[in-house]
């Protein structure tokens, strides 16, 4: 279990210093990365496929065994996400707060609250 609280540059580290404890910077190209985060997101999604989407929405919260599968699972995607902004030498936090920002723009609270 993780300290608390925790800031993304910790998580970051984190990531970093497993990977690096294991030699695997040598695999970590923007390519194998991506497709890892692709291939993560998929297994994610296998949790709730042929739900309905209340079904989906209460998966998590009703079955244990479900909830750790589907938390390991978004773990590995945020993970290679972690080692993509690695790799690309970027701080996370801000790449957020900076598409955060221009979806602001894009879809003002005014014009899109409650709208799909």
């Amino acid at each position: 279990m993780a300290p608390s609280p925790v800031s993304i540059v910790d998580v970051q580290a984190a990531v970093r210093k497993f990977r690096d404890a294991r030699d695997w910077k040598q695999f970590h190209s923007p390519k194998n990365l991506s497709m890892s985060i692709a291939i993560e997101a998929a297994e994610l999604m296998e949790h709730f496929q042929w739900l309905t989407t209340d079904q989906a929405s209460r998966l998590a919260h009703t079955d244990p065994q479900a909830r750790e599968a589907i938390l390991e699972e978004l773990a590995d995607v945020l993970i290679y996400c972690f080692s993509l902004a690695d790799f690309l030498e970027c701080d996370a936090a801000e790449i957020i707060f900076d598409k955060l920002e221009k979806a602001g723009q894009k879809y003002p609270v005014e014009a899109y609250r409650g709208r799909f």
